[in-house]
């Protein structure tokens, strides 16, 4: 499975959000946000019309899950400045799940049969309840982020990284079980001569189980590994902290969400831990870095995010000025992230989709642009993405890496060269979702 490692951080991060407030039952009252409205297109042709569903108030707040969403936004407002789809504006109709499956399924409801929406993009919900009615309508949703099985389980779904899985909307994966590789393990080893590893998670269920995957790739890379757990409810982070020091580790991963990386950063800091890299993933990584890690500057600047796109602070490449602009014109260029870039080539890959087909639009014309053996970059911006259907999951894997580490002043720099060359042959792990 192409990169479903980060389908497993995903899934922890939705565990650990459901444990800090209940999912409402019902949805919020601002959950249809409405539509955006294109300019009167040139010539009179019917608009096509998507739909984006973001749990923008889900029980973590606000800003956690909409970056994708703002991503979109912008290309199809840059998009349609520009003439749109052959001639046909996109009309972009938002709505807010509230982070619960109730209101995901009613979100589900609502574009699929009363806006009747050709497509959704970028799709980012805490609970992707209504995943079944989409796949069972054929209704493509192209570039979701995958925070839970639903792009490995279903047809007519596709995720931003891909899939190897059969997904004919039964069991997740192959029987249930999901593949990762061991490539990040595999990087900081080769780059940075990395020899012991810790694994700091909450001793909560699907804490716990994330930090075993971790675990389990790390050894497979040689790594000596040190595990370390906090309670949930009053976490010792200035224990970890101390020991953590005491037993010489060059990296630190975790498996709890941000608030618990910020502590642990601080009680590092505090006690004067020295590692090699502080490692997150693609969530984190963002300009807020600078503002959640104020009180830890020495940890703050030892954090490194790994991914499968191109950095968004990148701005030698052209697609990555394309879209730092249409964010700045779109004015949310204040906070920036990874998410609204992969939104954005989110977007994109739907886009380049609808034109291949010209006049004749149609979703089996998009699935099959979808669906070919050439793999979608996103004029660079992903690593190549596709789509296959493998009865037997892959032992290996050739795994190219997105690597990015944070400097103040700076902001993320790219590590490791290009990452279309910054590649490894690593064992793919099972997993149970």
């Amino acid at each position: 499975m192409r990169l479903s490692l980060r389908a497993a951080e995903c899934l922890l991060l939705a565990a650990l959000l459901l444990l800090s407030a209940a999912c409402g039952s019902r949805l919020p009252e601002r959950a249809f946000e409405g539509r955006r409205s294109a300019p009167p297109p040139a010539r009179k042709a019917e608009p096509v019309r998507i739909g984006i569903i973001t749990s923008a108030t889900s029980p973590v707040g606000g800003a956690a899950f909409t970056g994708p969403r703002d991503g979109a936004l912008a290309y199809f407002d840059a998009l349609n400045a520009g003439g749109g789809i052959d001639g046909r504006k996109v009309e972009v109709f938002t709505c807010d799940d509230g982070g619960s499956g109730v209101g995901n399924n009613d979100c589900v409801h609502r574009l699929l049969d009363e806006r009747k929406v050709f497509a959704l993009v970028a799709t980012t919900a805490l609970e992707y309840a209504g995943a079944p009615r989409v796949a069972a309508a054929g209704v493509p949703d192209i570039g979701g982020q995958p925070i839970g099985p639903a792009y490995d389980t279903y047809p007519h779904l596709y995720g931003i990284y891909g899939s190897d899985a059969p997904r004919t909307g039964g069991e997740p994966g192959w029987n249930g079980t999901l593949y990762g590789g061991t490539e990040v393990y595999r990087y900081f080893k080769r780059e940075h001569g990395a020899r012991t590893a810790a694994v700091v998670s909450y001793n909560q269920a699907a804490s716990a189980a994330y930090a075993r995957l971790v675990t389990k790739g790390l050894r497979a890379e040689g790594y000596r590994v040190v595990t370390e757990q906090v309670d949930f409810a009053l976490p010792n982070f200035r224990a970890v902290a101390a020991d953590l020091k005491d037993r010489g580790a060059d990296l630190v991963f975790d498996a709890m969400d941000t608030h618990g990386n910020v502590q642990l950063c601080e009680a590092m800091d505090a006690v004067g831990v020295g590692i090699t890299a502080k490692v997150t993933h693609v969530q984190n990584w963002s300009s807020a870095v600078a503002e959640d890690f104020r009180n830890a500057p020495r940890c703050r600047n030892t954090l490194w995010a790994t991914g499968s796109s191109r950095n968004y602070d990148d701005v030698g490449h052209p697609a990555v000025r394309e879209f730092r602009e249409a964010m700045r014109e779109a004015g949310k260029d204040r906070e920036l992230s990874q998410w609204q870039l992969e939104g954005w080539a989110a977007a994109m890959w739907f886009t380049d989709a609808a034109k291949s087909c010209g006049r004749a639009l149609t979703r089996a014309c998009v699935e099959a642009y979808l669906n070919r053996e050439e793999p979608y970059t996103a004029r660079g911006l992903l690593l190549p993405v596709s789509y296959e259907r493998r009865a037997e999951p892959p032992a290996s894997r050739h795994t190219c890496l997105s690597v990015a580490r944070w400097r103040d002043g700076a902001g993320w720099v790219t590590q490791g060269g290009d990452m279309t060359r910054n590649c490894f042959t690593v064992p793919q792990l099972p997993y149970r979702p």
